[in-house]
């Protein structure tokens, strides 16, 4: 079979400049690319550190509303230091949960499985990312 990569997701936001402060100041994303052509067109290409899937936003590339997206996952190995880092960051983060037999949990999971501890923020716009905690 071909092989598919993932290598780009298109988000919508209402303030470009505003989208990537968040992404790049607060998140810690490096920025790739902020190109204009014209005042129609604008495109911003930031990357998680470590990932080799990329997010882009600007004028002109999506008719999605604002704060659409949701559920997107930045993996981590160390779930309770990345929030930390983030919160730091003046990023919202919300405490750290696990999920048991018995339903969602706070805290993280205490024998770190793999997939089971989560946190989420969203973007200025309200688009949703969840940290999942993978350890490999």
């Amino acid at each position: 079979m071909t092989e598919f990569r993932l290598e780009l997701v298109l988000l919508p936001v209402t303030d470009v400049d505003r989208a990537k402060a968040f992404y790049v100041d607060a998140c810690g994303f490096v920025l790739d690319v902020d190109h204009t052509a014209g005042e129609s067109f604008r495109v911003v290409q930031v990357t998680p550190p470590g990932s080799a899937c990329s997010v882009s936003f600007g004028v002109g590339l999506v008719t999605t509303p604002p704060g659409s997206v949701q559920g997107l996952h930045l993996v981590v190995t160390d779930i309770e230091a990345t929030r930390a880092e983030l919160v730091d960051r003046g990023v919202d983060v919300s405490a750290v949960r696990h999920m048991t037999a018995s339903g969602r949990q706070p805290g993280v999971d205490p024998e770190h499985t793999t997939y089971n501890s989560f946190a989420d923020f969203t973007d200025p716009d309200g688009n949703g990312w969840v940290l999942q905690e993978v350890r490999r």
